[in-house]
């Protein structure tokens, strides 16, 4: 993949990842003519290296480095949000390394459908990002660096899912874990008791008790999906629970149709429950619907653990949430579920990277401590630390719950936007689809079908 020479640290590095300079190079130099002239002017090679690196992107020498980050962490919320976690990230990795972060942060949903666009162009060195299909299709392209000799320094500080998360078809490793949040059906505990709703474990009962909370004049389902993914997650569970995980993967990977009758299913089943829905979800953005439950306005949602962040501190104990009920299918005993994984990489068209490598590598490095994922997680506690060494000590008992139902899941999938390529996934693919669904549910979906398969058919071949 005409990968840039590795730098290499000498055993002596230090822990946050900068190598210490001393007697030997600690890093292969291209090394001009003139350049072995100036070293004569020197009174060591460390005093030359040093002096290359004053003012300058890293290089994993003595003076500070930089490395430049582009962000998708635009939310704000009660709690800080996302937004507010990346800067106190930021900042104790300056404070803690001497180095330097330039952070550019873009509209979530604008980065994740630039994506490619931003990536062929001059990216950032870092960039937050997606595990799962979404991160292989970008190495496939060759537009993200490997971390092979960062994750050899951390891999054991997560667990064999998140390695295997990681991992590329072709060995190598593109990004460091960082969180993860489960998605579920969501409710406010207050509300529930109050009219004395009971948790459903099967689809019959989860729709008769939407029919109740819609005459007790509450909002049964709250749905918004202007950003074109929130109805995703929704997608996702009903196939996982109709047709079971290795149907849902192959499909979205091409290896199904989505002609498929199994399909159909899917989309008719979803429209029995789309009446108890909020009006218009399509002018909605996610935090919107969360709103609603917030609020005390809608009786429950679909979508991840992050809806937490929406909540006031002293009200957050008040949030709650049951596994999405069983379809009476053979792939209920699965309890297969969304459990998105968040990773940091490394972008191959940086322009600036082969510079910043040594200062980049120590950034990824640091972001594998728990302690790092922890203060991100103080802003944004609906994401929960990947790293095995965090404190859970302060988690609450909601967060205690997503990490059991994580790990009590049979089969775990990454999200739809992640698990199939980015260019279906989008606004012009599945983001569309769902949204022309959502405006007439009850028409038959075979039309829509034929014109996703279509779709999918007129995209060019992966790498």
């Amino acid at each position: 993949m005409g990968d840039s020479p590795v730098p290499r640290r000498p055993a002596s590095a230090s822990k946050a990842g900068i190598p210490l300079l001393g007697t030997e190079l600690p890093f292969d130099l291209d090394l001009s003519r003139r350049d072995i002239l100036k070293i004569g002017g020197y009174t060591s090679l460390a005093a030359f290296l040093a002096a290359c690196s004053t003012g300058g992107g890293g290089g994993g020498t003595a003076g500070p480095g930089t490395v430049s980050v582009g962000s998708n962490q635009s939310d704000t919320s009660a709690t800080g949000g996302p937004r507010k976690g990346m800067a106190d990230v930021t900042a104790a990795f300056e404070k803690a390394t001497g180095n330097k972060v330039k952070l550019n942060t873009v509209d979530h949903g604008t980065f994740q459908d630039q994506i490619s666009s931003y990536l062929q162009g001059t990216p950032e060195d870092s960039f937050t990002w997606f595990s799962g299909h979404r991160m292989r299709f970008f190495a496939a392209q060759g537009l993200a660096s490997p971390v092979d000799e960062t994750w050899d320094k951390v891999k054991g500080n997560f667990t064999p899912a998140f390695a295997e998360a990681v991992k590329s078809s072709d060995g190598h490793v593109y990004g460091i874990p960082v969180d993860y949040y489960p998605w579920a059906v969501f409710y406010r505990k207050s509300v529930w008791a109050q009219h004395g709703y009971k948790i459903p474990t099967t689809w019959d009962d989860f729709k008769a008790l939407a029919a109740q909370m819609k005459k007790d004049g509450l909002v049964p389902i709250a749905m918004a999906d202007k950003d074109g993914w929130p109805a995703q997650g929704t997608f996702d569970i009903i196939n996982l629970r109709l047709n079971g995980y290795d149907f849902h993967i192959d499909l979205l990977n091409g290896k199904q149709r989505w002609t498929d009758p199994r399909v159909a299913n899917v989309f008719k089943k979803w429209a029995e429950i789309t009446p108890y829905y909020n009006e218009a979800p399509a002018g909605m953005k996610w935090q919107d619907g969360a709103a609603l439950i917030v609020k005390k306005q809608a009786g429950m949602t679909v979508l991840g653990l992050f809806l937490s962040q929406e909540f006031p501190a002293n009200e957050v104990d008040d949030l709650d949430y049951f596994p999405f009920p069983d379809m009476g299918t053979q792939y209920d005993a699965e309890k297969a579920l969304d459990a998105p994984i968040d990773v940091m990489m490394l972008a191959k068209k940086s322009p600036t990277l082969n510079k910043d490598l040594a200062t980049a590598k120590a950034y990824l490095e640091f972001w594998a401590k728990g302690s790092t994922q922890l203060t991100m997680w103080q802003s944004a506690p609906g994401y929960i630390p990947a790293a095995s060494d965090t404190d859970t000590s302060t988690f609450p008992a909601l967060t205690k719950k997503a990490v059991q139902t994580v790990t009590a899941a049979k089969r775990i999938t990454q999200f739809f936007d992640r698990d199939t390529r980015p260019d279906f996934a989008g606004p012009n693919g599945m983001q569309q689809f769902l949204l022309t669904f959502l405006s007439n549910p009850s028409a038959d979906p075979g039309g829509l079908q034929k014109t996703m398969q279509s779709f999918w058919d007129s995209l060019p071949p992966e790498k």
